[in-house]
């Protein structure tokens, strides 16, 4: 895990300095994963400084019947989306394995839905790559979490987080699923991802689809 301190001014420039942080990795081959929204402006400009395809990463929650915000496990989008459940959760709200199915169906279908409106594609294939999972900070780390256990069982070779900033207790939590940290701003009292931000107003949709658009353009042609 590697931290230190800092203050971003925006998205864009916390992605710059997280850039900076992992090519001195000389990460082969990897595929940047950004959770939407704020993940994205944080994710492109890591995919930019690597020469590296963007993808989004969807988590969406499944929720208990009846009470869909208590969530008892989630689906993470990829070529092959991955549940991730806790049974004895599961069991102890009563959901059935056909009620999971169900709930899965109805959540790929909005990720379906919200690909089409990002007009991202088919999502990239993990398999025996190297995957860098990126948001604009973690708070709690429930979702993040979700989706590092989710590209355990997608067939990447190596998972590395990279965010600007999340409190301690989060990123030790998390270290089990993953095979490498690097967070730039560790601080103690965490308050909230936002209050070390001087800018973090929230991204639009159409920021989003124009920076997978841009992303695109420059990883196939190999510059922007």
């Amino acid at each position: 895990m590697t931290t230190s301190q800092g203050y971003f001014s925006d998205r864009r420039v916390a992605g710059r300095k997280l850039a900076d942080a992992l090519a001195v990795l000389a990460l082969a081959d990897p595929i940047i994963l950004a959770l939407p929204r704020g993940g994205v402006p944080v994710g492109y400009e890591v995919a930019k400084r690597l020469k590296a395809p963007l993808d989004i990463l969807m988590v969406r929650k499944i929720g208990a019947p009846g009470h869909e915000e208590y969530g008892i496990g989630a689906l993470v989008d990829g070529a092959s989306p991955q549940v991730v459940i806790d049974e004895a959760t599961a069991r102890m709200v009563g959901a059935t394995p056909e009620y999971i199915q169900d709930e899965v169906s109805r959540q790929l279908a909005e990720i379906e839905r919200r690909r089409a409106t990002y007009g991202s594609g088919l999502a990239i294939p993990y398999t025996g790559r190297t995957v860098v999972v990126v948001d604009d900070g973690i708070a709690t780390g429930g979702t993040v979490k979700a989706a590092l256990k989710a590209l355990r069982k997608s067939g990447a070779e190596r998972i590395v987080l990279a965010v600007p900033v999340a409190p301690r207790s989060a990123l030790i939590d998390l270290e089990p699923w993953c095979d490498r940290i690097i967070c730039l701003s560790s601080p103690e009292p965490f308050y909230a991802v936002g209050a070390h931000y001087a800018d973090f107003g929230q991204t639009s949709d159409a920021e989003v689809v124009d920076l997978l658009a841009k992303a695109q353009e420059w990883s196939g042609a190999g510059a922007e």
